[in-house]
């Protein structure tokens, strides 16, 4: 996603912009979870294939930014959050 700066604009870009009711998303397990959650409400239908974790030397860290993550988007949905930006829908052939 061209204008995907996070998670949640992508997730909410895939049906308003691209017309997808489905997706897979192919990222680690922590991130699956958040993704897949955002879609679902969103009234997308979500699987997630879990790539490998990253290093335990960087895990702390990635584990501290992904606590805010879900925080942030739980503060998105209560206080009705919109991509940072939409722009024109573009087709995907089936």
């Amino acid at each position: 996603d061209y204008a995907g700066f996070r998670t949640f604009d992508s997730m909410v870009r895939l049906e308003k912009i691209f017309g997808q009711t489905s997706v897979t998303v192919i990222s680690q397990q922590f991130h699956n979870e958040r993704a897949i959650y955002i879609a679902g409400k969103e009234g997308i239908s979500a699987i997630g294939f879990n790539a490998t974790d990253v290093p335990d030397a960087q895990g702390f860290k990635t584990q501290l930014r992904e606590r805010f993550a879900r925080v942030k988007m739980f503060l998105d949905f209560w206080f009705g959050a919109k991509p940072k930006f939409l722009g024109e829908k573009i087709v995907i052939p089936d």
